[in-house]
């Protein structure tokens, strides 16, 4: 008996079938600037007429949120997940994204869930203006159970030199402009599921009424790109940060000096229900949530005292929720949670 890639696991005409099925959303993000079709070995982007450009480069994935998409089998959401943890750590030096790359891998490769997963790619960067210009879908038989898929990308965004927001300007006084997550976002999962185990429990949310867990936890992280780009088109911005992993006190210090320390109100913070029930059913102290968890605060910025008013409404008549948490002391470079 003669032996094929095929019988070893990997299924060559699958793979064929996934990228045909992926094409024509792959395709709508596309613009003037790529200059290669799907297939090329390397993919090609125009930068286009720049004075000093810096170009600013991320790469994420979506963690173990993907186990809860997996059990639910719902796989459209995770790409936009994926993307956005990308574009919205770019962002924060003031860079457009310009095109993004994807990682695909799997036990089994299933051509639609393929498809499916990589349509959520092509959303976060349609919500982004970034063009999927490429990508691998890797096959391994056993290393991953069939079944399993992982999903991780990679940005690169653009920005002029002389706009670079690399937190330098961020002084004594200013103040701290939050927006509101979408809901977990991406991260503290891993403690997430040990809390809430019932993905098909119903549950009653302020944000999302009565709705499946599984529904709510899905829920895909906010792409703040277009909107906070139209923030630096009209005001000055001395720093942004995504708020991800490590909550506030993580992300907060890293978008200005090491001789200043972020200031936060609590009580200024709207917290999403999803956060009062996992700390509830999850007995968590307080200080382990705002260190885990967004809390309901996605993205954060940092502005002159004079300016944040006039920033906050901008941004909500843009259709965000932004609203004023705190301001910048003189310190240890360290959160203070007030």
């Amino acid at each position: 008996m003669s032996n094929s890639y095929k019988s070893a696991g990997v299924d060559k005409e699958e793979g064929y079938k996934a990228v045909e099925l992926m094409k024509q959303n792959v395709l709508k993000t596309h613009n003037k600037s790529v200059l290669t079709n799907l297939g090329s070995f390397g993919a090609m982007y125009e930068l286009g007429a720049y004075k000093n450009p810096v170009l600013i480069s991320g790469t994420d994935g979506v963690g173990t949120k993907l186990e809860i998409a997996l059990k639910q089998k719902k796989y459209d959401t995770v790409g936009i997940d994926a993307v956005a943890m990308c574009v919205n750590d770019v962002l924060c030096h003031g860079a457009k994204p310009l095109f993004f790359l994807d990682y695909l891998a799997c036990g089994k490769l299933d051509s639609e869930v393929a498809a499916e997963l990589v349509s959520g790619v092509t959303e976060g960067c349609l919500q982004s203006g970034a063009a999927l210009i490429g990508g691998e879908t890797a096959e391994m038989p056993g290393f991953y159970k069939v079944g399993d898929y992982d999903i991780a990308g990679f940005c690169v965004g653009i920005v002029e030199k002389e706009n670079l927001i690399d937190g330098s300007k961020v002084q004594e006084g200013d103040k701290i402009i939050a927006l509101a997550s979408s809901g977990v976002h991406s991260n503290g999962f891993s403690l997430v599921r040990k809390v809430l185990t019932d993905y098909d429990e119903v549950i009653s949310t302020k944000e999302h009424g009565s709705a499946k867990v599984s529904d709510i936890l899905l829920t895909p992280t906010r792409i703040y790109v277009k909107n906070i780009l139209k923030v630096l088109e009209n005001f000055e911005v001395h720093g942004m940060a995504h708020i991800t992993g490590g909550g506030l006190p993580e992300n907060l210090p890293r978008c200005m000096g090491k001789e200043f320390s972020p200031v936060v109100w609590k009580d200024k913070v709207q917290k999403l229900e999803i956060f009062d029930i996992i700390q509830k059913r999850g007995n968590i102290p307080e200080e382990e949530m705002f260190g885990t968890f967004n809390m309901g605060i996605g993205y954060t910025l940092v502005v002159k005292a004079e300016d944040s008013e006039k920033i906050i409404d901008f941004l909500n008549s843009l259709g965000e929720t932004a609203y004023e948490i705190g301001y910048i002391e003189k310190g240890d470079h360290s959160l203070c949670l007030k």
